[in-house]
């Protein structure tokens, strides 16, 4: 596709939050034709149709909106499903727009219905990893922050600073018996909030892991 971009329905939709202030995004690369054959009665996302890239007196869209839903979201028994039928991940991967990174991380969430079990609020780009065991918690910090993070081999490492965690506890731990930051070799300072172990790491290279005893 070409110059297509999506249309955005109903911004009370949980789907959307974060974009109120966006009445279209752009669209992917590819999708598919879909029929669908239950009714959805929420359309979140809709086609604004693909449109020449050429002649620049021809670029403009032919129709400013139509009834196609370019996602379905369905609730069955306790379950639920959410499709996109268009290449959001490859196109966040590639192009890296933050609206896109948005609709991921809303689908996520929504599908889950439960909170997220790690917040992490640091400038950059972060790989975050969870790893829960009967008595720990571990949680992976790899700083992917580099202008060659989509190219290959690092040239330099650039360290973040000033990193804050938020690890929700496992339902009835109300305290910790030791958190550590393994990279640093040193103890964290912590405290815990309404469920959530808060943990300050001053800074990290590469790689950082925080070992939680519970």
């Amino acid at each position: 596709m070409k110059n297509a971009y999506l249309h955005l329905e109903n911004h009370g939709s949980p789907l959307l939050r974060g974009l109120e202030d966006a009445p279209r995004i752009i669209h992917g690369v590819h999708r598919l034709e879909v029929t669908p054959f239950a009714s959805f009665i929420e359309k979140p996302l809709t086609l604004i149709p693909s449109y020449p890239d050429l002649p620049m007196e021809m670029v403009y869209p032919r129709v400013d909106r139509t009834d196609t839903a370019e996602v379905y979201l369905r609730e069955i028994g306790k379950g639920r499903v959410l499709y996109f039928n268009w290449d959001i991940d490859r196109t966040f991967w590639e192009v890296l727009s933050p609206d896109h990174g948005l609709l991921l991380r809303n689908a996520v969430d929504w599908g889950t219905r439960d909170a997220r079990p790690v917040f992490v609020d640091a400038p950059g780009a972060f790989d975050v990893t969870v790893w829960r065991q009967k008595d720990s918690l571990t949680v992976h910090l790899v700083n992917l922050t580099n202008p060659m993070m989509m190219k290959g081999p690092f040239r330099e490492l650039i360290p973040v600073n000033g990193v804050k965690v938020r690890l929700r506890l496992p339902r009835g731990i109300r305290t910790v018996s030791k958190v550590q930051l393994l990279a640093a070799e040193t103890r964290a300072q912590h405290s815990i909030n309404s469920g959530y172990l808060e943990v300050q790491v001053p800074s990290v290279l590469d790689h950082e892991i925080i070992a939680v005893d519970l």
